[in-house]
């Protein structure tokens, strides 16, 4: 069997690494960091020219979107499950809340993490509210 033939990538650390990067497109893994912690989240980001893909590989996730308005983000939470395929469009804003045990396969236009980022800081408030929506999320889910 010739080993070129099949080319294969992972990866073993904290945080995120886009390991292949193609053709306008690249796959990336995201483990576990503490910015990314299941009740730690400060901030939201999205991205302007490309969605975002998301596959749960192992571990708790909780998948955010939100919609801006004046009064601040109003939360969507889905608790997410392995091997499913989600979407975030385009200009929505979105972050990942994980346990320590979750790794997760990003799929997006090349280079989106060198540029294609806008984020925004959540309020004290909003924070709040954010936690309590992945607790009411993750106790729905048992």
């Amino acid at each position: 069997m010739n080993p070129a033939l099949i080319e294969i990538y992972s990866h073993a650390g904290e945080g995120y690494n886009p390991f292949f990067i193609k053709d306008n497109w690249q796959v990336a893994q995201l483990n576990y960091m503490p910015a990314q912690d299941i009740f730690g989240i400060e901030k939201m980001d999205k991205h302007e020219q490309t969605d975002e893909v998301f596959v749960l590989l192992k571990g708790t996730a909780v998948l955010i979107a939100a919609e801006e308005h004046s009064t601040g983000f109003a939360f969507q939470c889905i608790h997410m499950k392995p091997g499913i395929t989600y979407n975030i469009p385009v200009n929505v804003w979105h972050n990942i809340a994980m346990e320590k045990d979750a790794e997760m396969i990003i799929v997006e236009k090349s280079n989106t993490h060198l540029g294609d980022c806008v984020y925004k800081a959540l309020t004290q408030h909003e924070k709040s509210e954010l936690n309590k929506q992945i607790r009411d999320t993750l106790n729905q889910s048992k």
